[in-house]
């Protein structure tokens, strides 16, 4: 659900990621000693995968939301915010409001570790791009937390 705002949309990428697995199940060579983490980390790579194939698919033409690539900064965070109180649930529905470029370079950096030169190759953009998403996705969030704050004042 952190990569689509549809339940629909989740369980079709969730059941296309483990048809993967299981049609490359063969293929599956451990890399530590523990074959079970080697497993899961195996799984959750096809996992992110299979969601930026479905993203690349349905949102081709939304790649290049940002219009600067030099207007890219990074937004800084200052001790707790108010996110440290937030439920995962609360967090997952604020995610799920950005738009499909934004959701996507924001979970994919923040949530699954992937650098910016990672997420450009894997999504078709540039890093300057991914760069500018996520500090726009960041913006978005944190205006979206404001709102949500004064209002529960």
């Amino acid at each position: 659900m952190r990569y689509t705002n549809s339940q629909d949309d989740a369980v079709e990428m969730v059941n296309d990621g483990f048809l993967k697995v299981f049609k490359e199940l063969y293929n599956f060579k451990p890399v530590f000693e523990n074959e079970e983490i080697s497993l899961k980390g195996w799984m959750k790579r096809i996992m992110i995968n299979t969601a930026i194939d479905y993203y690349r698919k349905y949102n081709k033409n939304q790649l290049q939301i940002a219009g600067h690539e030099d207007a890219a900064s990074n937004v800084a965070y200052k001790g707790e915010t108010s996110v440290d109180k937030l439920s995962y649930d609360e967090i997952l529905e604020l995610v799920q409001q950005l738009s499909p470029a934004y959701r996507t370079v924001f979970n994919l950096y923040v949530i699954d570790g992937l650098s910016h030169d990672e997420i450009a190759g894997q999504l078709g953009i540039s890093n300057g791009t991914s760069k500018s998403n996520l500090a726009k996705a960041r913006m978005n969030l944190q205006k979206m937390l404001e709102k949500r704050n004064s209002l529960a004042v």
